[in-house]
């Protein structure tokens, strides 16, 4: 099955959807189960695209509007998936004051994609945050777990190639 969301295909393999699958009868008769088998699709697949919710909403009976409303009120579950470098540009109070609207919009043209997206090679992933607590780094931008303070938006261009290469 392959469909758009965001930049990427929907690429799930059968072997993944069997995992799903166990997943899902694993906890399906328990009191709340759909937290446990959206962690773990979650973990399966990386993130919870719309062929992954329909599979959960049809196997457990729930339906999708339930599913949709869990998947994106908690802050740890992903609609759209993450590029092997995940760049986080902090938008908080301190952080947008010294431009991070700036250096995120530089990010976003460079790499040629929005907020939650993915470039179509998988590299990178563009999401903004709220405050990750180095406001005296501000402005501050994570990739992966690699944290960059003090930018100004030309200092994009030399932290991308880094891992460009």
């Amino acid at each position: 099955m392959q469909k758009r969301i965001g930049s990427l295909p929907f690429t799930g393999t059968p072997e993944q959807e069997a995992q799903l699958r166990e997943a899902i009868a694993r906890h399906k008769d328990e009191k709340g189960a759909l937290m446990p088998v959206l962690q773990e699709a979650q973990e399966i697949y990386g993130y919870l695209p719309i062929e992954v919710q329909q599979i959960i909403s049809q196997d457990m009976g729930i339906p999708m509007e339930e599913i949709f409303g869990v998947a994106t009120f908690y802050s740890q579950f992903a609609l759209t998936p993450k590029g092997q470098y995940k760049i986080s540009v902090c938008l908080g109070t301190a952080c947008y004051v010294k431009g991070s609207g700036k250096i995120f919009d530089r990010l976003s043209e460079k790499l040629g994609i929005g907020a939650d997206d993915c470039t179509p090679d998988g590299k990178f992933s563009l999401e903004a945050c709220r405050c990750i607590g180095a406001c005296g780094l501000a402005p501050v931008i994570t990739i992966n777990d690699e944290v960059y303070g003090k930018l100004q938006p030309e200092d994009v261009d030399t932290i991308l190639a880094k891992y460009m290469e």
